[in-house]
């Protein structure tokens, strides 16, 4: 292992270059068998005598035979695991390949969790296996890495006592938590985990999923029935709780907390703070806010870009980009190894030239504390 990591850090150089890419989004799984013995018992023999029984349905699926279980294909190793199992494939394929100088990992992998308790066990076991396999020295050489604590938001004091456990661990930068979960965020039960994350300065970041027990997100009239019909409207989600974080007081509980929406898209945020901003002008001081709505996103919440969507006139993104102050609240993202996946030059060229800094890499050093410089590497992309 020494060996390795020594042939590895030759492809290094004592410059250092300044960071232009930090990518927000990426998905890193475990590989056969390499979670399970960080998962307590008794759920790991739960976990394993219930996978015998079950098959692996896909509802997140591609478009075309070209990319398998909804993958890059070329992200799939070639010792048979699964996309996104093999840090240095991931090294080469994000950093050396695409550009991207710092990765922030959000693990969505783990057996499927039937009981809070379950899910718990899940998101401790998926914090120590990113240390051990993905954070760590051999892993991790090059110092690109930053992790997730992934927290379990039905039980919000063991998500709060998660978030304490690992908040002082160097490369974690985020909490990870999801949106499908009864009742939304702006309930007082959550709070401890907004003061843990507040307390730490850490940011906490909800990415799209299928919840804390692997089901489905339903939409307003119910689940809905085909892949598109999710696709278009998982948005509304974030909708909901955004408007739950500032119309219940959470900013105003809370005045450090950030909020990160991974995958949630961003373009409907500028007509929702359109709409709460009069909602907040009609209904005058009866809804206890501090401030415009409009501020508190400005303020306390991100986006991430992909999914970017655009219409077919590209100047009419400027403009909405433009009229969101999108140089605040954007950050870049890949989704790697999706096969939505979106190379870093290729978002580059659909934001406005003013803006190019701000979401590529300045806002996320920002928000995440990152180093502004790295070692240079050789052979690495530079994609603007």
């Amino acid at each position: 292992m020494t060996i390795q990591i020594e042939e590895r850090r030759q492809a290094t150089t004592e410059e250092f270059v300044q960071v232009r890419v930090v990518d927000c989004d990426v998905h890193p799984t475990p590989r056969f068998g390499e979670l399970e013995p960080y998962i307590a018992e008794p759920y790991r023999t739960t976990f394993a005598q219930r996978a015998q029984m079950a098959g692996n349905p896909v509802y997140y699926d591609a478009p075309d035979y070209n990319h398998a279980y909804a993958m890059r294909t070329d992200a799939f190793p070639d010792d048979g695991n699964f996309a996104g199992s093999n840090p240095d494939l991931c090294f080469r394929q994000l950093v050396l390949g695409s550009g991207s100088d710092l990765v922030i990992l959000g693990p969505l992998g783990g057996p499927r969790s039937q009981t809070d308790e379950e899910a718990h066990a899940v998101a401790a076991a998926l914090n120590v296996w990113q240390d051990k396999h993905w954070l760590d020295s051999a892993n991790n050489w090059h110092k690109r890495y930053r992790g997730s604590i992934v927290a379990s938001i039905l039980d919000p004091q063991l998500a709060a006592r998660e978030i304490e456990n690992w908040a002082g661990h160097p490369y974690m930068a985020q909490v990870l938590i999801t949106a499908e979960e009864r009742p939304s965020w702006g309930h007082p039960k959550y709070d401890p985990i907004w003061a843990a994350a507040t307390k730490h300065d850490i940011p906490v970041a909800c990415h799209l999923s299928r919840g804390e027990h692997n089901e489905l997100p339903m939409s307003p009239v119910g689940f809905m029935t085909y892949n598109h019909d999710l696709m278009v409207t998982y948005s509304m989600l974030a909708v909901n709780q955004v408007c739950s974080l500032i119309f219940d007081g959470v900013f105003d509980r809370f005045p450090t907390l950030k909020i990160v929406l991974i995958e949630h898209a961003f373009n409907w945020i500028l007509p929702l703070m359109w709409r709460m901003d009069n909602m907040y002008k009609v209904r005058g001081p009866e809804n206890g806010l501090k401030r415009k709505p409009s501020d508190y996103v400005k303020d306390h919440i991100w986006f991430t870009t992909q999914p970017l969507d655009y219409p077919e006139d590209k100047t009419e993104l400027t403009s909405a980009l433009e009229w969101m102050e999108a140089d605040k609240i954007l950050l870049f993202s890949s989704d790697y190894p999706h096969w939505t996946f979106d190379e870093p030059e290729w978002v580059v060229k659909h934001i406005p030239e003013q803006f190019r800094e701000r979401v590529m890499y300045q806002n996320a050093l920002e928000l995440y504390k990152l180093p502004s410089t790295v070692p240079a590497l050789a052979g690495q992309k530079r994609p603007f």
